[in-house]
């Protein structure tokens, strides 16, 4: 597979996230914090941050990801969970699996400062199946698995192309679990997970509304496919 057709991957990406340029985001992060923590909307904050040090697209993008204000990272961590057995678990289908065939790709992935790993990919209502899609629906399976959860329901935004050919992969690779599987397409999946008892995303909206969350692309990469070079941009 070249480069070019790697999940995630953009060759601008080794100039904007290179050795020299760490350090410069690592300082904007602080000040993008330091703004948050005074009642600055995110948005405003990298906006106003980036033009200052002239960043890219991708690097404010980088920033609006990886950064959250310190309110939002106590409320997370309170309701964070780390043992899930017995329990059921609704997961942002495409929000984790992409994360995941992005390790499977050795693409770019961040380290947040909420303790999720997110990537820069935007979906833009489309998406197609990889040859890492099947490597990573399996991990995730496998730990599952291993995390002996009763029941998984994993939603798929409807609006996104290839929705339902994702949603029988996932079932034909489903063959040897101990739990209770559904997968549903739907056109509000946000909307449906915020009301869910616990729920598996790194999506920002997600994890400030929701009752419990826990920490799944992390785990799977951490226990599945032997952890991963993770982009490191957090304030020092």
């Amino acid at each position: 597979m070249t480069e070019q057709a790697k999940r995630g991957f953009v060759p601008s990406d080794r100039k904007d996230f290179g050795e020299e340029a760490i350090p410069l985001l690592r300082r904007a992060a602080a000040e993008v914090c330091y703004l948050t923590d005074r009642g600055y909307p995110i948005m405003s904050a990298v906006r106003f941050v980036g033009d200052h040090y002239q960043f890219t697209e991708r690097q404010r993008l980088a920033l609006t990801r990886t950064v959250s204000p310190g309110k939002s990272l106590i409320s997370r961590r309170e309701r964070q969970v780390s043992d899930i057995a017995g329990r059921t678990i609704s997961i942002d289908g495409f929000n984790v699996i992409i994360g995941l065939e992005i390790a499977c790709s050795d693409s770019m992935l961040f380290k947040c400062m909420d303790g999720t790993i997110r990537d820069l990919a935007g979906l833009h209502g489309t998406y197609r199946l990889i040859p890492e899609t099947d490597r990573a629906v399996t991990a995730l399976m496998k730990a599952l698995n291993e995390l002996k959860v009763a029941r998984a329901e994993i939603y798929l935004d409807k609006p996104v192309s290839n929705s339902g050919r994702l949603k029988e992969r996932i079932y034909s690779l489903a063959q040897d679990i101990s739990f209770e599987l559904e997968v549903f397409i739907e056109d509000q999946v946000d909307t449906i997970l915020k009301g869910k008892p616990l729920v598996a995303s790194g999506d920002a909206i997600i994890l400030d509304e929701c009752t419990e969350w826990f920490n799944l692309t992390e785990n799977v990469i951490r226990t599945q496919l032997g952890g991963h070079r993770y982009t490191d941009i957090l304030p020092e």
